[in-house]
């Protein structure tokens, strides 16, 4: 998003740093998208299909969408200065709305608000309001506000195709029609969106500090590991009404097992190389193309694998423990090892995918992981449940751990230099404290 270069800055409005990082705010901002996680996912598991499925991935990027607007917000200006915290209060209020119409952003449901108008029009106000702290912080250069009255019609025509898929598809007879032209006209809208990103943003994605950005998407990867967690805990019900057995029992720990190697995968190295990298791209170009298909763009697979994880784990132990299910459950089936086993293998290639364009390099354990896991799929599908999360549990431990054990000394190098980084900013705000408190 836009640096603020050439223009006149209002003293409601103050620009980045490029030693900022996240503001308490911005976290704040971000348990909106705690809630939508929890939402989308159990939307999703209470109808679960492929064509719910499919719904639930778009809207996830959709959601993910409006997210990267306030992490390149808050790079451009600080989020918690001026009039910005009013700005952020009002479109959180609106992306509130936005994850409570979800459940009839399809199919409108009778009796309340028409859904897809409701969450269409929240998700018009949310890119609006993004777009229009760009416009007040470029108001002195003409050029930037010829490009930025370009991309506000992305999110304009992206809201009326959301809202002819609510309304339209249900006049036509034909159900599964019906259902494919909605689904058509959703993915014309995040297509909308994600191409004319690249065609149109430039003024979107001028990252003024590396760090701000690469530690805003590994929050938001932290929330979706935390979503998996809670998908593993609510559901079972143990405070309530079913006992904790013993199969239940070590299947959580393997279920807790699956969502730290997760965060090994991308945590350990991964994480401050893709950083590190960024912070040398010190051409502006390089560093819009940088952040945009590292983190925007790769970082929506890896979101998408673990809620879809979090899906899989839905109501898995209470079904294990119910008295009448059998010992470590029943067979899981196509649909549901598609979405777990899918989930984690996605996130890995996510990974991956975004190591070979950031790093140079392929993690050859992680993609061979990924194969692995498509290739025991159709065999854990045939599994209690129960030890087909065993097994999931076992195969990303061993990936990862050849991956950490394989490293040829990067990951030394890599984990060094973010600890220097680490102790010399201790250092500076140490000298500054002493000096000014």
């Amino acid at each position: 998003m836009g640096d603020g270069g050439g223009t006149r800055w209002s003293r409601v409005v103050q620009p980045g740093a490029p030693g900022s990082r996240t503001t308490r705010l911005e976290l704040f901002y971000d348990l909106v998208f705690v809630f939508a996680f929890i939402n989308v996912t159990s939307l999703t598991a209470a109808h679960p299909s492929p064509v719910n499925l499919y719904r639930c991935l778009l809207v996830l990027a959709l959601l993910w969408w409006c997210w990267t607007g306030f992490a390149g917000l808050g790079n451009a200006v600080r989020a918690d200065q001026g009039v910005l915290p009013l700005v952020g209060f009002v479109t959180v209020a609106a992306a509130f709305m936005l994850v409570l119409s979800m459940p009839g952003a399809f199919v409108d449901t009778p009796g309340g608000l028409n859904g897809p108008v409701v969450f269409a029009s929240c998700y018009l106000v949310v890119r609006v309001s993004q777009l229009g702290i760009l416009f007040w912080v470029a108001r002195g250069d003409p050029e930037r506000w010829q490009r930025l009255l370009r991309i506000v019609v992305l999110p304009v025509v992206s809201a009326a195709l959301l809202v002819v898929a609510g309304t339209v598809p249900l006049r036509l007879a034909d159900r599964p029609v019906a259902i494919a032209v909605q689904l058509a006209l959703w993915t014309a809208a995040l297509a909308l969106e994600y191409v004319g990103g690249v065609i149109l943003g430039r003024p979107w994605w001028v990252v003024v500090s590396a760090g701000h950005w690469a530690e805003r998407h590994a929050l938001m990867v932290l929330i979706a590991l935390g979503e998996s967690i809670i998908s593993l805990g609510l559901g079972a019900k143990f405070f309530t009404d079913l006992p904790l057995t013993g199969p239940v029992s070590l299947a959580a720990v393997f279920g807790i097992a699956v969502a730290a190697m997760l965060w090994w995968a991308y945590f350990d190295t991964f994480s401050y190389g893709v950083e590190q990298a960024l912070h040398r791209a010190r051409d502006p170009e390089a560093r819009r193309r940088l952040a945009r298909n590292a983190y925007t763009y790769l970082h929506l697979p890896m979101i998408a694998g673990i809620m879809f994880f979090a899906l899989g784990l839905k109501d898995l132990l209470a079904e294990a423990a119910e008295p009448a299910t059998p010992a470590w459950g029943v067979p899981l089936g196509g649909f549901w090892i598609t979405v777990l086993y899918g989930g984690v293998g996605l996130y890995l290639f996510g990974i991956t995918a975004c190591a070979r364009l950031v790093l140079r390099r392929v993690r050859w354990p992680l993609l061979v992981t990924v194969m692995v896991l498509a290739g025991s799929a159709p065999f854990a599908a045939l599994l209690p449940e129960l030890v087909a999360l065993a097994l999931l549990a076992v195969i990303i431990f061993a990936g990862t751990v050849v991956e950490t054990l394989s490293e040829d000394g990067r990951r030394l190098q890599i984990r060094q230099l973010a600890l220097a980084e680490q102790y010399a900013v201790e250092e500076e705000q140490s000298r500054w404290r002493r000096r000014h408190l």
